[in-house]
């Protein structure tokens, strides 16, 4: 089951809210509104959204500040990686370009068209679910070399003892040790492939996905 979007809307004009909320409720996504950037803030610490949708001319907090503070605050770290989408009734080139530097995903001129809005939103939350998938496989690949490594620690292991044993008189003290670290290795062997099974999962998700940002669909 897909999981819902959590897309919060910041913008001092009711209107433009009560536009939101109606268009995208209607297509699935939870919608939660602020009406000036520090209750942006204030609304990002108790629901974290999956996405924010940030108008640029506020009052309290502009959209250029809150996204200053959600991308390189320390006390908003765990908020950072929310994408945003910056709208504003500027269209000038520095204005843009300085949202954009600033760490937002996209920016769009006011007036603009629904469908539009519509189609960045979905496009910005593809791109951060694939980057999120990435980060999480990268994760599981690095924890499967750390089982690589103790699977081949552990054989030489077995194999110096049961040479020790080959080479010597009966010794049911290095036996029972040797068919320890045996039962040890299998657990660890077991694990491994299951890990394995894992991230070829998390890889066909992937391709699907990637696959879904090249067709452009939802």
């Amino acid at each position: 089951m897909q999981e819902t979007k959590r897309i919060l809307i910041v913008d001092d004009e009711e209107i433009n809210l009560e536009f939101f909320e109606v268009m995208l409720a209607n297509l699935g996504f939870d919608v939660i509104k602020a009406t000036n950037g520090l209750e942006a803030l204030e609304t990002v610490r108790k629901r974290k959204p999956d996405l924010i949708v940030l108008d640029n001319i506020m009052p309290k907090l502009t959209g250029w500040e809150v996204t200053r503070i959600l991308k390189t605050d320390p006390e908003y770290a765990e908020y950072s990686d929310i994408p945003i989408i910056m709208f504003s009734a500027l269209d000038d080139v520095k204005d843009k370009v300085e949202g954009l530097e600033l760490g937002a995903e996209d920016y769009i001129t006011k007036p603009f068209n629904f469908s539009e809005v519509l189609a960045r939103i979905r496009a910005v939350l593809r791109n951060h679910e694939l980057v999120r998938q990435i980060e999480r496989r990268d994760l599981r690949l690095d924890k499967t070399d750390e089982m690589l490594e103790e699977l081949d620690e552990g054989a030489r292991e077995l194999a110096d003892q049961l040479l020790a044993l080959r080479e010597g008189p009966p010794d049911a003290v290095r036996t029972e040790k040797a068919l320890g670290k045996l039962d040890a290795l299998r657990l660890c062997i077991a694990s491994y492939k299951a890990e394995t099974e894992r991230l070829k999962t998390e890889e066909t998700a992937l391709e699907a996905l990637k696959y879904g940002v090249r067709k452009g669909t939802a």
